[in-house]
């Protein structure tokens, strides 16, 4: 249950820290006082929407922190499940709001938002003041039924939306084959024209390669001769000024004196060393320039084959071997065109058998829901009566939508009577806004029950509704709050007079500021609040004693019919 509340510098309040009590904890207040505020701190944690204004004026930040004391196995299981521990039995769920962004955080640790709502749903649940109308559409009135049943329901919701998946696919490979004979003959010539033209070419990988090695030096044949022929002036021995001329002519001349000194033997071979690579060199660059020709007719093969070869990349990929992966793709396409008669059979079979599995999983969901929905009526019955419905009749009627979707085929209505004689209609046509109110709250307490979420909180759900319908909806809540901890914000005094744990918000002048505060009320406080719910601004002493007797009813009635 939720053990801590503490909310900062949210809109008009400033810091408060609530310690909420098992069993029935109510807030009341005067219109304004900031209860909605209260609320929305809640909401924060379960995802809500940042908007500009809600940190407090002057401050820089706001920070809402929720600490429960998990004491339901199921939830226990649920949380382990999202990968968040317990310590102590404990979770703290937090979100700081800065200026345009959020951190949220579980046991200290940073999470996401969405991480942050999976945790705190698992621990309470919120009926907003207009959820009620929620019931009005099928959508909902669909997914309580699923939840009322999801033990049996979830696994067969899984199985149609595994069929109806394989069912979509199946149907768009059929309209993909679904084309004219014109449209794939003009497909298949031009799947013929790209495939003729690949391997017409007898593509060699690393070809291109080599070709554009060869081009650059047939390219540059002229070019390359020229150089060689000077550098063979520069090296050999025929133009008289050759390096290799003079380097033949100081070896002799060094040779004459080598006798006369040993030292100069080393150098002597040195240069005798120079003298033989330079001779080595002249020899290979002649054997060189002389094997070089410049071939017109293999310059133009060369030239032409890499045309080909780079047309074909600017088509059909940039490497060769991306051509060739190119060149698999149409022709297994090529040969699907081909077998088109084939394949088209062979998908309207593979659809006839998802449809039939479709089929099989929808009609399993749709009796296990109908099975279900006996049992949840005769529930929203018994709900309802003991919300002063004493002459109501209800059902949840079945039709068969006209297409399949992932969730079966069924289109269900909530229909109610709530007067004799009447035949049941569905509930947009018969109820008002309070009467859904008390409608939902039916719901919500079996959900609640199936669900064994531990904390439960209704924002305002006396909304339209008064006299015996009020202290019918007071024992309900009461009776919830056997079994869950509740926190209700209301306006009327028969439902506070059942607290438990009885907070007042109030809002005040706190020097040039408004803000707002909430403290428990016990004993004659929460008579007085009582009083004030009661009478008005005006609080006399025969509207206190009511309150009194009315708080003093509330308990006994709690304590003995209740129990």
């Amino acid at each position: 249950m939720l053990i801590h509340l503490h909310v900062k510098n949210l809109a008009l309040i400033e810091d408060i820290e609530v310690e909420f009590g098992p069993g029935l904890n109510i807030l009341t207040g005067e219109t304004g006082a900031g209860k909605s505020v209260l609320l929305g701190s809640v909401q924060l944690i379960l995802g809500g929407r940042i908007t500009k204004d809600i940190i407090r004026k002057g401050a820089s930040y706001a920070l809402v922190e929720l600490l429960f004391q998990v004491e339901n196995k199921t939830a226990e299981e649920e949380l382990e499940a999202l990968g968040v521990s317990l310590e102590d039995g404990q979770v703290l769920l937090s979100r700081k709001v800065l200026d345009g962004r959020s951190i949220s955080k579980i046991n200290g640790e940073t999470c996401t938002v969405s991480q942050m709502k999976a945790a705190a749903s698992c621990l309470l649940d919120i009926h907003g003041q207009h959820e009620h109308q929620s019931l009005l559409y099928e959508d909902k009135q669909l997914e309580i039924l699923d939840a009322y049943g999801k033990d049996k329901i979830d696994p067969a919701k899984e199985k149609v939306k595994e069929a109806y998946k394989a069912y979509r696919n199946c149907l768009r490979t059929l309209k993909s084959l679904d084309t004219d004979e014109e449209q794939r003959n003009r497909e298949k010539a031009f799947l013929e024209f790209e495939l003729g033209e690949i391997e017409n070419a007898h593509l060699i990988p690393g070809e291109d390669e080599e070709l554009e090695k060869q081009y650059r030096k047939l390219s540059n044949g002229r070019l390359i001769l020229e150089t060689l022929q000077t550098v063979r002036g520069l090296t050999g021995y025929d133009s008289g000024q050759g390096a290799g001329e003079a380097t033949g002519a100081a070896v002799r001349e060094l040779s004459w004196v080598t006798e006369y000194d040993a030292q100069l033997e080393s150098l002597g071979n040195s240069l005798q060393e120079i003298d033989s690579l330079l001779n080595d060199f002249n020899r290979e660059l002649s054997s060189y320039v002389e094997e070089m020709t410049f071939d017109e007719e293999t310059f133009y093969e060369v030239e032409k084959r890499l045309d080909l070869l780079n047309s074909l990349k600017a088509k059909y990929g940039r490497t060769l071997e991306d051509i060739q992966d190119y060149q698999e793709k149409q022709k297994k396409k090529l040969e699907d065109i081909e077998r088109f008669e084939e394949r088209f059979q062979e998908a309207r079979e593979s659809l006839k058998k998802s449809k039939e599995h479709l089929e099989k999983y929808s009609n399993d969901l749709s009796e296990i829901r109908k099975e279900y929905s006996s049992t949840l009526t005769e529930k929203i019955l018994e709900g309802l009566r003991d919300l002063n419905f004493l002459d109501v009749k209800f059902q949840i009627s079945f039709q068969r939508k006209k297409e399949y979707t992932d969730n079966g085929f069924d289109h269900i209505e909530y229909e109610i009577s709530t007067n004799p004689g009447e035949s049941v209609k569905p509930l947009g046509k018969i109820v008002s806004g309070g009467e859904l109110s008390r409608i939902m709250l039916a719901i919500k307490a079996i959900l609640a029950d199936r669900d064994q979420i531990e904390t439960l909180i209704f924002d305002e759900i006396d909304t339209g509704i008064s006299g015996r319908t009020a202290q019918k909806v007071s024992e309900k809540m009461a009776v919830i709050g056997r079994n869950h901890q509740v926190l209700c914000i209301t306006h009327l005094p028969q439902i506070a007079a059942m607290a438990d744990t009885h907070f007042e918000i109030e809002k005040h002048q706190k020097g040039m500021e408004t803000i707002t505060e909430i403290h428990p009320l016990e004993g004659e406080a929460s008579v007085r609040e009582l009083a004030r719910l009661l009478g008005g601004a005006e609080i006399t002493e025969a509207v206190f004693r009511n309150a009194k007797e009315m708080k003093e009813l509330a308990q006994v009635h709690k304590n003995t019919r209740l129990k």
